[in-house]
């Protein structure tokens, strides 16, 4: 076997190693299934907000990650709910969509407990909260949490860092999208299909490399 045909399966078994660990972006609604598919997990309480108005764009910390929650649409305020210690983040305006960005570097896991609260910044039941994940090449992943309680996780994982992660109540009356303990994490655990894939395609590289030296 010549050296270009050789070189050319080692690229081709790379580029499938490489568009293996490509993968969409994943949705984990069980907060034990989220953690044992990422690295290191930084979080956020956020039991340090006053129950009040806040300034937005608000600069935050998960544990060793940074990131920066931001309003769109009605509001330049965000709000600090929640009940008793039990502070949470929701936004000023129920109409408000919040989006979680400027994450540290190389952050592949965004996740937390979405629900829905009322005027007074208590828990209050609601339909649906709806989210959307972005990650840095563009790609993009929905999903509407529905009949959410203060209970209810919800994580993405993307091989690829996040671009951006937001959260709405859409037009419900008497509820604002509201998140707690925001999880934040760097590395993804790769799915068992890509070391198989990885694996299987060395094998052809060692098998064919000991037929050309035979």
């Amino acid at each position: 076997m010549s050296s270009l045909p050789m070189k050319s399966l080692t690229l081709a078994v790379l580029l499938l190693a490489t568009s293996a660990a490509q993968a969409d972006i994943l949705i984990y609604t069980d907060q034990g299934a989220y953690l044992a598919a990422v690295g290191n997990t930084g979080v956020d309480n956020y039991d340090d907000l006053p129950i009040n108005l806040i300034d937005a764009p608000l600069r935050r910390q998960a544990g060793a990650y940074s990131y920066e929650a931001q309003i769109a649409f009605k509001s330049r305020y965000l709000y600090g709910a929640g009940e008793g210690s039990d502070h949470w983040l929701a936004g000023n305006n129920r109409h408000d969509n919040i989006t979680l960005t400027g994450f540290s570097e190389g952050v592949r896991g965004v996740g937390g407990f979405f629900f829905g609260s009322n005027v007074f910044g208590n828990y209050t039941d609601s339909e649906a909260i709806e989210l959307s994940a972005v990650d840095v090449l563009g790609n993009v992943v929905t999903y509407k949490l529905t009949l959410p309680t203060t209970g209810s996780f919800l994580g993405f994982v993307s091989t690829d860092a996040f671009k951006q992660v937001s959260f709405k109540a859409e037009t419900q009356t008497g509820v604002w999208g509201t998140v707690n303990d925001l999880h934040l994490s760097v590395s993804a655990v790769p799915e068992p299909g890509t070391y198989g894939m990885l694996l299987g395609g060395l094998g052809v590289l060692g098998f064919l490399a000991r037929r050309r030296k035979a």
